[in-house]
């Protein structure tokens, strides 16, 4: 093979699998992901946006996808992605969600809707903490065991986690390896996994973009296209990375400013606390003063009203003993040689 050609760049990808000439391997590629047997198995689709290389080499920014319908109507969405970052999961829901709300027009019965399947093809690994190389994403509720519907449906494919050593020779296996490998092969020496008909055919594609210098010139573009896609997603990156931290360090000022004058208010709260208990006992005190100055004064004026009594008693004693010596005088007894 004269250049080496990487089939996960999109304009090969959809020449694969996107072609009309190739329509038998992207209904070989949906049974062998989708693991269809028997009769569920894909016999014909209908490819809607079939490859075209003048797409490519007029929009170099444009996203580049295989949306296909096959005989039960079932639509079917299929792309790589080469660059994985965090939204990524809600950009595959959004594809998702736009394929299936394209599927009636405004006034249509929910009755025509019907099952979209999305597959992500991913150099990365969207879930590297998980090992398993096809993570599929269905509606369906585990702990009652019952699906919701089953026209959503999302398979994620991680190239990164997949191991020849761990495979066997499926025909899900052979497309991982051709996608993972498929750079690295040489068409005219393929290893057994890739030793089949279809496969032979898919590596005949990547052939081609190696050998036709139009072809080739048409991948070079792509990838420096790529490249620069790339180049300016990094820096939307950084600079959404940067406008978070900013954000988060104004949310982190703010909760600290507002910590503080919750401190502050409770200080605040705790000083008129302690005020008012302050004015409470100070008030406490005088009402118990008040009190005792009005038991010391009701108590000198009980002392006072007994002293009167007694000195008015003394009085009428006096005046008692007087009439009783001038009874005495009058008798002519002299009141001082008698005793009383």
């Amino acid at each position: 093979m004269r250049h080496r050609i990487d089939p996960t760049v999109d304009c090969v990808f959809k020449a694969v699998l996107g072609s009309e000439k190739h329509k038998n391997l992207l209904i070989h590629f949906l049974n062998a992901v989708l693991e269809k047997e028997n009769d569920s198995r894909i016999t014909e689709v209908v490819i809607m946006n079939p490859y075209n290389e003048r797409e490519f080499e007029t929009d170099k920014l444009s996203i580049v996808d295989i949306r296909a319908k096959d005989e039960t109507d079932s639509t079917y969405q299929i792309e790589v992605q080469i660059s994985v970052h965090t939204n990524l999961p809600s950009r595959m829901l959004y594809t998702w969600s736009t394929v299936y709300h394209s599927l009636i027009g405004k006034g249509d019965s929910f009755s025509l809707l019907t099952p979209v399947i999305s597959i992500w093809i991913l150099t990365g690994n969207l879930f590297p903490e998980i090992d398993d190389c096809h993570i599929p994403f269905l509606a369906w509720n585990s702990e009652h065991e019952i699906m919701l519907s089953d026209h959503f449906g999302i398979h994620v494919l991680q190239l990164p986690k997949w191991q020849e050593s761990l495979a066997g020779h499926t025909e899900k296996d052979r497309w991982l390896y051709f996608f993972k490998e498929g750079k690295n092969t040489d068409p005219g020496v393929l290893p057994d996994i890739l030793d089949t008909e279809e496969m032979r055919e898919a590596m005949s594609v990547i052939k081609d973009f190696s050998e036709n210098q139009k072809n080739y010139h048409l991948y070079q573009s792509r990838l420096a296209a790529l490249s620069e896609i790339a180049t300016w997603k990094e820096e939307v990156e950084k600079a959404v990375q940067a406008m978070n931290e900013a954000r988060r360090e104004k949310e982190n000022a703010i909760k600290n400013a507002l910590k503080e004058k919750e401190k502050a208010q409770k200080a605040i709260a705790k000083v008129q606390k302690e005020k008012e208990k302050a004015i409470k006992e100070a008030q406490k005190e005088k009402e118990k003063a008040i009190k005792e100055v009005q038991k010391e004064k009701e108590k000198a004026q009980k002392e006072k009203e007994k002293a009167q009594k007694e000195k008015e008693k003394a009085r009428k004693e006096k005046e008692k003993i007087q009439q009783m010596r001038l009874l005495l005088e009058k008798a002519g007894i002299d009141p001082d040689q008698t005793e009383v």
